[in-house]
């Protein structure tokens, strides 16, 4: 399976940007689909994830009240962005695994990541 993410642009702070990742096969209610994030010379760090069977989500507490995971139909999860900030700048990247976990090596599907850049 791949997943293709899209959305993402130049906005200001305090605007929204709503990321797309479509995947090429089918989403199973046992998947869990997330979103992670990587700024220039900082690793990889988990944003939000869902459980596609329960839509049971979590994020992390950088982003909690500002982004929403969720389903954009049967083959798609989207990544709504708002009150942007400029530390929220970075390559964003979707995944697929199993597991309902914050970590980077639980998922084993990965997208090739979408650049947000917001302006101060």
């Amino acid at each position: 399976v791949q997943l293709q993410a899209s959305g993402g642009g130049l906005v200001p702070a305090g605007g929204s940007l709503r990321l797309s990742c479509a995947t090429s096969g089918r989403i199973y209610s046992s998947h869990v689909m997330a979103w992670f994030r990587q700024a220039p010379g900082k690793e990889r760090e988990f944003v939000a994830t869902m459980r596609w069977g329960t839509q049971r989500s979590n994020y992390a507490d950088s982003v909690k009240g500002r982004y929403t995971i969720a389903r954009d139909g049967p083959n798609a999860v989207y990544l709504q962005m708002n009150s942007l900030k400029s530390e929220d700048t970075a390559l964003y990247y979707c995944t697929r695994g199993l597991q309902f976990s914050t970590y980077a090596r639980d998922y084993d599907t990965w997208g090739q990541g979408t650049l947000v850049t917001v302006s101060s």
